[in-house]
């Protein structure tokens, strides 16, 4: 597959990116719910992203706040030496304490985005950040001052683009006001369709930085049989995460909808969560879904997608019958 436009910026990714809020491990709310996606071996983790590079990922998306800090640092270890390889998208906005691995709340100042992004660098190992985005909602009047202060990071080489990760179509619309605003990430995936978000990163030239594009991994490695466990965010799933009820276990109505999609999801030698990602290629040529991972395994899988490339239009067709779009 060709590489995707990040948006206006002249940035070019590949067609799938790693989502690295697995890899940060376990941490907590202030109430000690589970945030992660459980433990993981660090080791691991940077095999799986230098493996990933291998096969023609370049982009990787990751949060300050995953593992409390945690998961830029071993981000930042796996790129050693191949920094100019890679494009690194990173959020800002929530507080934590490293030492205790606990995320306590927002700090929705413009002075704090300058505190945030050196904190990023220095975790990261890096000079610069290729796209910075804001990880909360809000208003426009709070947003307004800190887009401003994201163009001034790109003045100064600190990011060179930015955007906001939002599920709010309008809250996305004012950022994209901004000169280098690249992007918007958002929810998407073959269970939940995001037209309005297509559209708009159609109209203001935006890419569309798919989360959850596996549905929390109901369209790749969860099933009723392997209920999620300890400090895994699924044991408790907050009321967004719609997929899963008490345990991780997958509810009857969205699982009902993957068994019904999983041929077509599966054809021409695709696993299931190729194919949930070859349905998001297909769905906009601006999407880059990012999956996340924890081995090597999840890893290869994931980027050899790019091997199949998007669905057919009468695939597409196909599963839009099959969910009644």
């Amino acid at each position: 597959m060709e590489k995707r436009a990040l948006g206006r910026v002249g940035i070019d990714v590949s067609p799938v990116g790693f989502g690295c809020w697995a890899i940060g491990g376990p941490f907590t709310n202030t109430s000690g719910e589970p945030l992660g996606w459980g433990e993981v071996d660090d080791e691991e983790s940077v095999r799986a992203i230098r493996r990933a590079v291998d096969l023609g990922v370049t982009f990787f998306d990751t949060a300050d706040v995953y593992g409390a800090g945690h998961s830029e640092r071993v981000l930042g270890k796996a790129l050693e030496g191949i920094r100019d390889q890679v494009v690194i998208a990173t959020k800002w906005g929530n507080t934590f304490d490293e030492a205790t691995g606990v995320m306590h709340h927002q700090d929705q100042s413009a002075e704090y985005v300058r505190k945030a992004v050196q904190a990023s660098l220095e975790r990261l190992g890096t000079d610069h950040i290729d796209l910075y985005q804001l990880h909360f909602d809000t208003s426009n009047e709070v947003a307004l001052p800190l887009r401003e202060a994201c163009e001034d990071l790109v003045r100064e080489g600190l990011i060179r683009s930015y955007a906001w990760s939002t599920d709010t179509a309008a809250s996305a619309e004012f950022f994209a006001e901004g000169k280098h605003c690249s992007a918007v990430q958002h929810e998407a995936s073959v269970l939940h369709d995001a037209p309005e978000f297509f559209a708009l990163c159609e109209r203001a030239d935006l890419a569309s930085i798919n989360r959850t594009p596996l549905g929390m991994g109901l369209l790749g490695r969860r099933d009723a049989n392997r209920p999620a466990t300890g400090a895994d965010i699924r044991t408790l799933p907050p009321s967004w995460l719609r997929y899963f009820g008490k345990g991780g276990v997958p509810t009857a109505q969205w699982w009902a909808k993957v068994t019904a999609i999983r041929d077509v999801l599966e054809s021409d030698g695709r696993t299931l969560a190729q194919g949930a990602l070859a349905w998001l290629w297909a769905r906009s040529p601006r999407t880059v879904p990012i999956p996340g991972f924890r081995t090597v395994g999840q890893a290869e899988e994931n980027a050899r997608a790019m091997e199949f490339g998007p669905l057919r239009d009468d695939q597409m067709a196909e599963i839009a019958g099959l969910l009644g779009r």
